[in-house]
């Protein structure tokens, strides 16, 4: 199979894709995204419960590390969706990792069925983000990543906002526009998706001219 770059994907109007010929392991890919958000939010308060039970971090540092992990998360989702989701299908793994973990969004912007991390993907990733910031940080980890997670869980509720409704009348506007424009007309502007802080810094918004 050739697997095309994003910027040569043609969006389709069909309301959902297939993933994998395989009718179980394609419905594995399927989740309300009401499910991956309200995990997010669960295992960031098991954390957060976690690390205040047996750790000795006072509340100041919670709330500062909170509010860092969240900051960190917007970054984070900006260099993934830009570097990682949007790479260069050179070769053949490289096209598969591109085109089923964001190309077949680009496809399908209308499958509300895959704006999220199947369930199953969500629980070995949560672990694994707190494994990672454990390692680095040890205890600032149960303040940290709760904070990481609670951005993973407010970008989905956004993504799932802009695909879903109509373009609103309050501060998801912009996003709303940014996100259409990323889909519809410049793939190459437009990376984030819970905030526009990493396109104004890295100078990747969309043109005036394009709204």
């Amino acid at each position: 199979m050739k697997y095309k770059a994003i910027n040569e994907i043609k969006p389709s109007n069909a309301k959902s894709g297939k993933m994998f010929k395989n009718p179980v392991l394609d419905k594995l890919t399927v989740s309300h995204v009401s499910i991956p958000i309200g995990m997010l939010v669960l295992f960031g308060i098991g954390f957060l419960y976690w690390g205040m039970q047996y750790t000795y971090l006072v509340i100041s540092q919670y709330i500062g590390l909170v509010i860092i992990g969240i900051l960190s998360w917007t970054l984070f989702e900006y260099l993934m969706h830009r570097y990682l989701y949007h790479m260069v299908p050179t070769n053949s793994i490289k096209g598969w990792i591109q085109y089923n973990m964001h190309g077949v969004h680009h496809e399908f912007p209308k499958d509300k069925g895959r704006l999220a991390m199947p369930p199953l993907m969500l629980i070995l990733i949560a672990f694994m983000f707190l494994f990672v910031f454990k390692l680095f940080m040890g205890d600032y980890a149960f303040a940290f990543t709760p904070g990481f997670l609670f951005g993973y869980a407010g970008y989905l509720c956004v993504h799932y906002i802009v695909h879903a409704f109509k373009p609103p009348k309050n501060m998801f506007k912009v996003l709303w526009i940014n996100h259409g424009i990323h889909h519809y007309k410049d793939p190459d502007v437009a990376f984030g998706v819970s905030s526009p802080l990493w396109d104004h810094v890295f100078r990747t918004l969309p043109k005036k001219k394009n709204k």
